[in-house]
């Protein structure tokens, strides 16, 4: 990978590398990594990002969650074993 800088960042780039006794390509990338681990931790987690283990873990066919028919099957099941809507 080839990175072109700005002159003067170039010679920011130069000087903290020097100063800290590693090459620029060792500085650059710690800096990206850096960086993009802030942005990373800055993401707001979602309702996926929480349950993203159970996603699929479950028996049952693979269109549950968007399939009407699963939804009502279901609800009629309860209906028959007694069970009360917990809502």
């Amino acid at each position: 990978m080839t990175l072109k800088l700005p002159g003067t960042l170039l010679r920011v780039v130069e000087d903290e590398a020097r100063r800290r006794g590693v090459a620029k390509s060792a500085l650059v990338r710690e800096c990206v990594e850096v960086a993009l681990r802030r942005q990373r931790a800055k993401r707001r987690v979602t309702c996926l990002d929480l349950v993203s283990d159970l996603v699929g873990s479950q028996p049952g066919p693979s269109d549950a969650s968007v399939n009407r028919r699963h939804l009502n099957d279901a609800v009629l099941a309860d209906y028959r074993r007694g069970r009360k809507n917990s809502r």
